[in-house]
């Protein structure tokens, strides 16, 4: 595989235009996560995803990483697909990780993949790794997108 300029523009207009199938996929978890802590969490909508997008692709060294993740991905397919399993965890999981950001949103995003991954399933006629990435791209810029009450307020840890 050969990543370029122009395949890193490739992989973001892919991303972006994944918005109807991953922002309902974080809307979803953010719903059943925020019932099961017990707090409200912010609907995200597609336009605040696709700005998101743009935001992370701006950063050229994320950009570069995340678009050959997502490639790897979207081009992995293994025969019966127990068998590569693993090797789709490994990638979805760090490609959530790596758009969520720094700790602790980074471990986080990690979480959420296993809990997203869990939730999606890919159309048969799909390679594989195709719901690993949606489920890491929603686990991922979940965690970067407002609406989780404590991102929202000052952390009482905070030493000034």
């Amino acid at each position: 595989m050969r990543i370029t300029r122009d395949r890193v523009v490739e992989e973001r207009d892919w991303i972006a235009k994944r918005a109807d199938v991953v922002v309902p996929i974080i809307n979803d978890i953010r719903a059943d996560l925020g019932a099961r802590f017990d707090t409200d969490v912010d609907a995200v909508s597609e336009t605040q995803y696709r700005t998101e997008v743009d935001a992370v692709f701006a950063d050229g060294d994320l950009a570069v990483n995340i678009a050959a993740m997502v490639a790897i991905l979207r081009d992995l397919d293994v025969e019966s697909d127990y068998p590569g399993f693993v090797v789709d965890e490994v990638l979805g999981r760090e490609l959530a990780a790596t758009i969520a950001g720094t700790q602790p949103l980074r471990t986080l995003g990690e979480a959420t993949f296993h809990y997203v991954d869990v939730h999606v399933q890919g159309d048969e006629d799909e390679n594989a790794g195709v719901d690993d990435c949606e489920a890491a791209l929603a686990a991922g810029f979940q965690e970067r997108l407002p609406g989780w009450n404590w991102t929202a307020r000052e952390s009482p840890f905070s030493v000034e």
